[in-house]
C-alpha cells in the first residue's frame, strides 16, 4: 500500500472484516438496574450511590460513623458534567495529519468523527512514529491520579497497550514526593514517604511532643491513592482529644492547624525548614543534648558533617541566630522548640511540601538527622514519619489477602510458540528479543521492550525539557539521562495543564510532537490541547474492584457499575483492545502481509492484552479469586461477593498494632541493616559525595532557594504557595458544583494576611491580579490572619483557564510556578520555590471559560 494511501484516513479494507469484533459492546447494560441502591468506591472513600429511571440522583458516604468528607457528596457531577460526549479530532490535524498546524493546540476547532475513524487515525499516527523514531519517539508517561480500580487503571493500560506494540519512554519518579523518594534510600536505605509507620495507637499511648511540620492531614486524608479507609481522620481526632502536645509548623494556617485550635503554630518564611532544623542541630550539639550513643551506634558520617554544622569549613555557624534570620522565626521559639523536643518523647509527621521546593533533597535528609540526635527514631511513638498525612499510614494492617490487578509488564509471559510480536520479533523464555524482521528500530538483542523502555525514562516532572530540548543529557542520581526525540504524545488518567509547572512553557513545548492523543473523561485544559480525545467512562459505569486502605488493606470493595456508559464513551480498556485490532492491519498491510495474518495477529495481541480472559469483568472475577486462593479466612466465592454489593472488611493483625518504623534496626542493627551501603542512618553518604554535583553535597546544607523572602529586595513580592486543596483531589472535582462552596466571584480564593492586603488596597472578596516574569493570574482575596506576612497561598488544581497571552483567568498557580529541578540528585519539581507580585484586579470583566466545550464540541 503507497504511503500517501496509508495515510487516508478514509482509507478502509474489506479484511477489516476478519478482525476480531469487539467483546465490550453493551458489556455492562446487562448488569445495570433503572432503579437500584449501588456500592462503590473512589478516592475518597466508599460510597453508597442511588439510582433512580437509570440516573444517578444521590451519593453519601458508605460508612456513616466518620468524619465528614465533602468530597463524597458530588459524584453525580462527576457523571453528568463536562463530559466529552463523542471522539473528536482537531480541525487542523484531521485536515492533514502531515501538517496539523501544532501551534493551533488549544485554539483549533474540534469535529466529531466515528470511533472506528478515530482508532484508525491513531493506529496510523502511532504505527508512522514508530517507523521514523522508534519506540524513543513515544512518551505515555501519563502521571497522574486514575481510577482506583485494579482493572481500569488507565495508566496500567497504555503501558500494557505499548509493550505490546512496541515499547514507549516512561518516567521516573512523581510530582508528590520527587525529592524524598530519590534521597531518602540513600539516607535510611529506603523510600520512606510511601512506607508505613508507627501504629497510631502507640503513638496515642507514648508521644509526648507531636510536631506536625508542614504537613495538612485534615485535609490530605480525605483521600488516598487507592480508596481510603477513612481512619487517619479519625484518630487525628483522637490525637486532639488526647494530653498529647502539638505544635504546627507552617507559613499559614492550614486546616490542620485551624483543626488543632490549642496547638502552638509557628511560622517560618517558606523553603527555610532546613535551616532551622540545621541551627537546632547545632543548639543540640553545643549543649550537650544529643544522644551520642544513638548517632555512635545507628548512624555513619557525623564527625564529617560536624564541621560544616560548626561553620568551621565555610566560616558559617548553622547557630539559632543565623537560622532566625533566614526563617524569621524568633530565636526563643526556636531555642523552645529544641528542648520541647529533646526533653519528651517526640513525633515529627512531616508532609511533602517542604521537598517541592528548589534543593528539596535537603530538608528531610535534614529531619532524618536532627532525629538521630534526638534519639527517638525507632522507639514506639518517636522519631519522624513521612506518611502520616498521606493515604492513612500509621492505620493497622489487616489479614486481608491482597487483590491484584492489571500489569504494565507482558514480556516473557509467552513462548515463542504462544506470542507473536506486533513487529514479526520473537522472544525467549526470559522476554528477550531473539529475532526480528528488517526494521531496525526495534532490534534491541538481550533487552526486552519493556528494559528498553525503562532506559529512556526520564524524571517526570522534565517532560517540557525534553519536548524542547531532544538529546539534551542531564543528570541524574549518579547516572547520565538522554532525552528522547518525542514524536508522540498519549495521555490518559491525568491532567498535566494543570499539574505541571511554568504552563506556559509547556504550552511552547507541547507543539514540538507531531500527534498528541488523550483518553479522557471531561473537557479538561489537557484534553483541550491534543490533536485526538477519546471519550472514557466514569468508574461510575464499569464493573471494577479495589481495596481500601493503601496501608491497611482494611476491606476488598466491590465496584459496580452504576449507571449505563455516557453517550459513546467507552472503557480505557476498551478502547485499546480496539486500537490493537486496527493497528494490526495496518501493520500487516504495511509490511505486504495477508488478512489472514492481520487477523491471526489482532487475535494474539488482543487475548495477551486481556490475559485469555473474554472481557474485563471476567479479570474482575479472576483477581478476586486469585486473592481467594491465598487465604485461609472463610470467604464468600465471586458471585457472593458481587451479589452482595458491599465491602468485605478485615480484622487487623495484633503485630500491625504493634508496629514501630526502624524498631528491628534499632534491636539489632547488624542483624537487621538498613538498605544503604553502611547498614546505618547516612548523615554522610559517600555514594552521593562520589557524584560530585554543586547542588546536593555529602551532607544537608543549607542551599538558599532562586526565589523566596530572604533575598529578594523587591518590596510587593509575595511568596507563592500551591499547596493541596481542601475541596479537591488535585483538579478531580474542580469541574463540580463544590467550587461553588468556595470560588470568590467565579474564581479560585488566594488566601493573604489582612495586614498585607490593607497595604494594597485589598478587600476580603475583591478580585486580584498574581504576576511574575512568567505569566499572570487572576484569583479570589481571601483573608486570613494565620497567613504569614508577604505570603499567599493559592491551592494547585485549579483548572487552567488561558487567556489569548496563555494567562489564567480562574486562578491556576502553575502558571507562575518555576519548571526548574530540586538538584542533580533527583530532578523533582519545586514548585512551592515562587515570588509573585499582588495587586487588586482592576481590568474588565473575564469570562470564565475553563469548564465549557471547546469551539466544535457538543
Amino acid at each position: 500500500m503507497k504511503r500517501r494511501t496509508f495515510l487516508k484516513l478514509g482509507c478502509a479494507s474489506s479484511s477489516l472484516a476478519l478482525l476480531p469484533t469487539n467483546i465490550f459492546a453493551n458489556s455492562t447494560k446487562n448488569s445495570i438496574l433503572k432503579n437500584a441502591q449501588v456500592n462503590t468506591a473512589a478516592h475518597w472513600g466508599v460510597l453508597q450511590l442511588s439510582v433512580k429511571n437509570g440516573k444517578l440522583v444521590d451519593s453519601k458516604p458508605y460508612y456513616k460513623n466518620k468524619r465528614y468528607n465533602d468530597l463524597q457528596y458530588y459524584t453525580q457531577d462527576l457523571i453528568y458534567k463536562n463530559r466529552i460526549k463523542y471522539p473528536y479530532v482537531r480541525k487542523s490535524f484531521l485536515k492533514n495529519p502531515n501538517d496539523n498546524k501544532p501551534e493551533l493546540r488549544g485554539k483549533d476547532e474540534w469535529v466529531r468523527v466515528s470511533w472506528e475513524d478515530a482508532l484508525k487515525l491513531v493506529s496510523k499516527q502511532l504505527l508512522k512514529t514508530r517507523k521514523t523514531h522508534g519506540a524513543n519517539g513515544i512518551f505515555a508517561g501519563s502521571y497522574g491520579w486514575k481510577s482506583p480500580g485494579n482493572i481500569h487503571n488507565s495508566r496500567t493500560l497504555l503501558h500494557r497497550f505499548m509493550n505490546l506494540t512496541g515499547g514507549f519512554v516512561g518516567s521516573l519518579g512523581d510530582y508528590s514526593t520527587g525529592a524524598s523518594q530519590v534521597i531518602m534510600p540513600h539516607v535510611v536505605g529506603s523510600i520512606e514517604v510511601y512506607e508505613q509507620q508507627t501504629n497510631y495507637e502507640l503513638v496515642l499511648e507514648n508521644t509526648k511532643l507531636l510536631v506536625i511540620w508542614g504537613a495538612n492531614p485534615i485535609d490530605t486524608l480525605k483521600i488516598a491513592w487507592t480508596v481510603s479507609d477513612e481512619q487517619g481522620l479519625d484518630y487525628m481526632q483522637k490525637i486532639k482529644d488526647s494530653n498529647i502536645k502539638v505544635i504546627c509548623i507552617d507559613p499559614y494556617a492550614s486546616t490542620t492547624v485551624k483543626f488543632f485550635d490549642k496547638a502552638q503554630h509557628i511560622r517560618p518564611r517558606p523553603n527555610t525548614d532546613t535551616a532551622i532544623m540545621l541551627a537546632m542541630m547545632t543548639y543540640l550539639y553545643e549543649n550537650n543534648l544529643y544522644d551520642k550513643e544513638f548517632i555512635e551506634n545507628y548512624t555513619v558520617g557525623f564527625e564529617k558533617f560536624l564541621p560544616y554544622l560548626l561553620g568551621k569549613n565555610d566560616g558559617i555557624k548553622k547557630d539559632i541566630t543565623w537560622a532566625s534570620k533566614i526563617s524569621g522565626v524568633d530565636e526563643q521559639t526556636l531555642i523552645e522548640l529544641t528542648k520541647s523536643l529533646k526533653n519528651n518523647l517526640s513525633l515529627i509527621m512531616s508532609g511533602w511540601g517542604m521537598q517541592r521546593a528548589h534543593h528539596g533533597e535537603q530538608p528531610h535528609w535534614a529531619m532524618v538527622t536532627l532525629c538521630a540526635m534526638l534519639g527517638h527514631i525507632g522507639k514506639a511513638g518517636g522519631g519522624f514519619g513521612l506518611s502520616y498525612h498521606y493515604s492513612n499510614g500509621g492505620v493497622a494492617t489487616t489479614n486481608a489477602p491482597v487483590v491484584g490487578g492489571v500489569n504494565a509488564n507482558l514480556v516473557g509471559k509467552w513462548s515463542n510458540d504462544e506470542f507473536l510480536g506486533i513487529m514479526g520479533a520473537k522472544f525467549d523464555s526470559n522476554g528477550h528479543l531473539i529475532q526480528g524482521d528488517e526494521d531496525e528500530s526495534i532490534k534491541n538483542t538481550g533487552q526486552s521492550w519493556l528494559a528498553k523502555t525503562s532506559d529512556a525514562a526520564i524524571p517526570v516532572a522534565r517532560i517540557a525539557d525534553m519536548l524542547l530540548n531532544p538529546n539534551k543529557t542531564i543528570e541524574h542520581n549518579g547516572k547520565k539521562i538522554t532525552y528522547s526525540d518525542i514524536d508522540f504524545i498519549y495521555w490518559v488518567g491525568g491532567n498535566p495543564f494543570v499539574h505541571h509547572q511554568d504552563l506556559k512553557a509547556l504550552r511552547k513545548a507541547w507543539q514540538k510532537p507531531s500527534t498528541i492523543v488523550m483518553n479522557e473523561i471531561y473537557w479538561t485544559p489537557s484534553a483541550k490541547m491534543a490533536d485526538i480525545v477519546l471519550p472514557v467512562t466514569s468508574l461510575y459505569e464499569r464493573d471494577d474492584i479495589s481495596m481500601s486502605g493503601d496501608y491497611s488493606n482494611y476491606s476488598i470493595v466491590p465496584m459496580k457499575a452504576a449507571v449505563n456508559k455516557y453517550e459513546e464513551s467507552k472503557d480505557d480498556i476498551e478502547i485499546f483492545y480496539e486500537l490493537l485490532k486496527y493497528y494490526a492491519f495496518y501493520f500487516s498491510t504495511q509490511n505486504n502481509k495477508d488478512e489472514n495474518y492481520a487477523a491471526t495477529l489482532a487475535k494474539k495481541l488482543q487475548n495477551a492484552y486481556l490475559d485469555n480472559a473474554k472481557n474485563s469483568f471476567e479479570l474482575v472475577e479472576k483477581y478476586y479469586s486469585q486473592a481467594l486462593a491465598r487465604t485461609s479466612l472463610e470467604l464468600p466465592n465471586f458471585q457472593a461477593f458481587w451479589q452482595e454489593n458491599k465491602a468485605l472488611e478485615f480484622e487487623a493483625t495484633q503485630d500491625s498494632f504493634e508496629f514501630v518504623r526502624f524498631a528491628d534496626f534499632i534491636d539489632d542493627p547488624i542483624l537487621n541493616p538498613l538498605g544503604t551501603p553502611s547498614g546505618l542512618i547516612e548523615i554522610y553518604s559517600t555514594t552521593i559525595e562520589k557524584m560530585n554535583y554543586d547542588d546536593c553535597k555529602a551532607h544537608p546544607m543549607w542551599f538558599e532557594p532562586i526565589e523566596y523572602l530572604a533575598n529578594t529586595s523587591n518590596p510587593s513580592s509575595f511568596h507563592l504557595l500551591s499547596p493541596h486543596p481542601s475541596h479537591r483531589l488535585h483538579s478531580q472535582l474542580c469541574h463540580t458544583s463544590l467550587k461553588d462552596t468556595y470560588t470568590i466571584k467565579g474564581h479560585e480564593p488566594c488566601l493573604m494576611n489582612p495586614e498585607d492586603a490593607k497595604e494594597l488596597n485589598i478587600k476580603d472578596g475583591d478580585l486580584i491580579e498574581l504576576s511574575n516574569e512568567r505569566g499572570s493570574v487572576i484569583a479570589g482575596a481571601k483573608l486570613d490572619e494565620g497567613v504569614l506576612n508577604k505570603v499567599v497561598v493559592l491551592a494547585e488544581g485549579a483548572w487552567y483557564d488561558p487567556d489569548e497571552n496563555g494567562n489564567c483567568k480562574y486562578g491556576c498557580p502553575n502558571v507562575l510556578t518555576l519548571d526548574l529541578p530540586t538538584s542533580k540528585l533527583a530532578n523533582g519539581n519545586i514548585s512551592h520555590t515562587a515570588l509573585v507580585n499582588v495587586k487588586k484586579y482592576t481590568g474588565k470583566k473575564v469570562k470564565i471559560t475553563a469548564f465549557t466545550p471547546p469551539k466544535g464540541a457538543k
